[in-house]
């Protein structure tokens, strides 16, 4: 279905985060790398909710307490101090990130600030050790420009990151504080972003100038995008974590579609008579209509002395399994908030039912219990107590919001470009000063210092690489859109290999094998440069450059010199290859007699089947004209 954005008022801001490339982490001198295998420390906490200046506290911390789970961190101690483990204060601000993301703000038209105060925003999801991010603004009130529109900067950021989550057992979420305090720059713009395909061209633009600097962090999560999304009548949606660039205009599309279906369920149900305050929080125990359940999920809940607790919603049949968006219904959407609030596996709702091996008798007994009529739907859970009545106020809550349209909050982006239910939108008490850290000032002089030197624009950079290096303007945008801008130039200036080699090899081609499920991001700069050089020496050819990436992926620490050894794609001699020509041109007799030089393509083929990697294609085909134009003489 086409939608017209503009008629429906689609208002979209974005935020775009961005880990720079610095000695140090952000309050202290920690290197910031992420370590691989057992942490030498861990530690236990409860993080718990607090009030600002004003008494307030702000609402998604509070939900957040409210799961009542535990944190366990885990530290080396070269990737993580004192400082990240809450035990002793921050250093300074580290300065070399202050004065990347300067450059960056100065780059955007932004005006900088005469002095940097950190600030402390309110996280307890256990992201930060301390229950707080440290930020700080840095330059306000810049611009750029999208295919002739000014969209406005409204302010450029420095921020600390935060650790890194790697799983969740019962009441217990282990995050790794590696991550946590690396320079990260934010960057926001205005809400006046009105389709999601100039939110997706805004996004490249920031991120381009981000590359720009040469000073930001490469690979997959170290770079995000945030969305706010409206539209008339509907509610302003906050959806953290967009990692991939191609996903912005998609998670817009199914925003938008996922609050114009649930605007429809809103007038449906005004159609039905319902109100708020028909929907009440009155749970009643079915248990005793599964006395003979086959379903696996409610029997093992009964194993264990739990009880099925229900709630009916009137004139809900049917809306619950309506599809909002692709993958995305309203049934769905009060599972995850059940999920968060009642900390339950997941919900059931009459509107998928009978299947999961609850049969319709047992479907027609809860009906029963619950007097349910035609057009009411009951969803129920398999749990503890107290566990499915939180969970089923979370459902009654939401139902609620659904008589009333689209609820606020914050939802996190799936990799398919769908959405989830997160936390509550946060309020204004989420930010206060921090006192640990002391302000920073900053003078004219320094500022034009700084705007002496900044780098070229990513719109003066695409004309440099296609004009010096002689590539098409289709791989110069590709080159200008990777992260491996500055390895191209490095290799392209080190080596005598064709420079449209290496940019196809650092674009097109580690695009293919990220596709296949290659680790790509693990092969370092280095050895990119080494295999460069091989190239360049005759040591090996550059069609065998996917087999050394894909080799060197799975070998942490090897050599291009080593993949090429290991997969025996060594250079083989003329007089080898000559071998080699002559033998298959034999064994095809028949076909070079038939066609002539017209066998030149098969017979191409085969040669290049069994050679590949290991010999110029250009002196595969001259010897092979050469043989084909002997016999035809």
């Amino acid at each position: 279905m086409s939608i017209d954005y503009s008629k429906i008022g689609l208002k979209a801001g974005l935020e775009v985060h961005q880990q720079l490339d610095t000695a140090a982490k952000l309050f202290c001198s920690c290197k910031p790398q992420l370590f691989k295998g057992e942490p030498e420390v861990t530690f236990l906490r409860r993080l718990r909710p607090t009030q600002s200046e004003l008494g307030q506290v702000d609402p998604a911390a509070l939900f957040e307490f409210q799961k009542g789970v535990k944190i366990l961190y885990e530290a080396t101690g070269e990737t993580a101090c004192l400082v990240e483990m809450d035990e002793e204060p921050p250093r300074d601000l580290n300065r070399e990130a202050v004065e990347i993301a300067l450059i960056a703000a100065l780059m955007m038209q932004a005006k900088p600030v005469d002095e940097i105060h950190v600030m402390r925003k309110t996280v307890i999801d256990g992201s930060n050790t301390t229950g707080f991010q440290r930020t700080c603004v840095v330059a306000l009130n810049g611009e750029i420009n999208i295919k002739g529109k000014k969209v406005p900067i409204q302010h450029v950021s420095l921020e600390e990151d935060a650790a890194r989550k790697m799983g969740e057992e019962a009441r217990i979420i282990r995050y790794r504080i590696d991550r946590l305090g690396i320079p990260l720059i934010e960057v926001t713009t205005a809400p006046v972003v009105y389709s999601p395909q100039e939110a997706e061209e805004t996004a490249l633009t920031i991120g381009r100038i981000l590359r720009a600097t040469g000073k930001v962090r490469r690979g997959l999560g170290t770079i995000r995008q945030d969305l706010n999304i409206s539209i008339r009548d509907g509610a302003l949606i906050e959806i953290k974590g967009v990692q991939e660039l191609d996903l912005v205009s998609r998670v817009i599309e199914n925003e938008v579609q996922r609050q114009l279906s649930l605007l429809k369920i809103r007038d449906e149900l005004k159609e039905r008579g319902v109100k708020k305050e028909n929907i009440k929080e009155e749970f009643v125990d079915v248990t005793s209509g599964f006395k003979q359940t086959k379903c696996k999920v409610i029997l093992k809940a009964l194993e264990q002395n739990k009880q099925v607790l229900a709630v009916k919603l009137p004139k809900f049949a049917g809306l619950l399994k309506r599809e909002l968006a692709l993958g995305m219904r309203l049934g769905a959407e009060m599972a995850d908030i059940a999920s968060f609030w009642g900390r339950v596996g997941g919900i059931f709702h009459t509107d998928e039912l009978p299947a999961y091996g609850i049969t319709v008798d047992e479907v027609n007994q809860i009906g029963r219990l619950m007097k349910k009529e035609p057009l009411d739907a009951v969803v129920f859970v398999a749990d503890t107590l107290e566990n499915a009545t939180d969970a089923l106020k979370a459902v009654a809550q939401r139902a609620r919001e659904a008589v009333k349209g689209v609820p606020e909050e914050t939802r996190a982006a799936n990799p398919d470009g769908t959405t989830r239910y997160m936390r509550p939108r946060p309020g204004a008490a989420r930010m206060y000063p921090e006192t640990d850290v002391p302000p920073i000032q900053l003078t004219k002089e320094y500022f034009e210092k700084l705007r002496s030197r900044l780098p070229e624009l990513p719109e003066q950079k695409l004309r440099r690489l296609i004009k010096e290096y002689g590539l098409n303007q289709k791989l110069a945008k590709q080159i200008l859109d990777s992260e491996y801008g500055d390895l191209f130039e490095t290799a392209a200036k080190e080596t005598e290999v064709s420079p449209t080699v290496i940019a196809v090899a650092l674009t097109e081609t580690l695009k293919a094998l990220g596709r296949e499920g290659i680790n790509v991001e693990a092969i370092t700069d280095r050895q990119f440069r080494d295999l460069f050089s091989l190239i360049e020496s005759g040591e090996t050819a550059k069609e065998a450059i996917p087999e050394i990436i894909t080799w060197l992926s799975k070998h942490d620490g090897a050599t291009a010199k080593e993949a090429i050894e290991n997969l025996g794609l060594a250079m083989i001699s003329r007089k080898e290859l000559e071998r080699i020509i002559d033998d298959l041109m034999e064994r095809n007799k028949s076909l070079v007699k038939e066609r002539g030089k017209g066998s030149f393509g098969p017979l191409m083929g085969m040669i290049m089947k069994k050679v590949r990697g290991r010999v110029k294609a250009e002196m595969v085909s001259g010897i092979l004209k050469k043989r084909l134009e002997e016999i035809v003489r």
